[in-house]
């Protein structure tokens, strides 16, 4: 089976030095509720409850902090995030990020699973590598989102897009796994992964 890369090749420089930023860091700065507020507004304390918003929950601070920068800099559109992420400074980006990934995972506890949904879901999740990148248990790692207990919704439109290269990535993987989906493993994905 061909093994794709899922780290992101030839980033601007400005992200590698906000990636090195937040390690060379022994903490992330002192609580930031009243700057999170808004986060939490629409993404929750960790589970988010609005509809087509992601939970923030469990979220690394590198997965965070390079979204945020894809923002900031319109290399991935998403209102209101490219307005929010604007005027925000290479310090903002990295204190948010650290701030973010304090929330707790999200707790989902979604509908009971349709009869043989799991066996077709784990063989999607084996045949296109997800824990490969994504982390044994979906929870992400470095600049990988956490996918597991994401909202299932969410999980799916993510899909189409990287399957329609509406969303591009920063990192092709995603778009190229995505184009062998169907919309019934799209739709088997989401609903799997959220209940996980």
């Amino acid at each position: 089976m061909r093994r794709r890369p899922c780290v992101a090749r030839g980033l601007a420089a400005a992200l590698g030095a906000l990636l090195a930023a937040g390690a060379a860091r022994a903490a992330p700065e002192a609580a930031m509720p009243e700057r999170l507020a808004p986060c939490i507004g629409c993404h929750g304390a960790g589970t988010s409850e609005t509809e087509g918003v992601p939970s923030l929950g469990g979220q690394l601070p590198d997965y965070v902090v390079t979204q945020l920068f894809q923002f900031r800099e319109k290399q991935r559109e998403a209102p209101p995030m490219n307005d929010v992420a604007a005027g925000f400074s290479d310090d903002d980006l990295r204190a948010y990020a650290d701030a973010v990934a304090t929330l707790p995972p999200p707790a989902r506890s979604g509908a009971p699973e349709e009869a043989g949904l799991t066996e077709r879901a784990q063989a999607l999740v084996a045949k296109h590598q997800c824990s490969s990148c994504h982390g044994p248990d979906l929870a992400g790692r470095d600049a990988i989102p956490r996918i597991r207990a994401q909202r299932e919704e969410y999980l799916a439109k993510a899909l189409a897009g990287y399957k329609s290269n509406a969303r591009p990535g920063y990192d092709p993987a995603m778009n190229e796994v995505a184009q062998e989906l169907s919309e019934a493993d799209i739709k088997d994905l989401a609903a799997y992964v959220s209940r996980l």
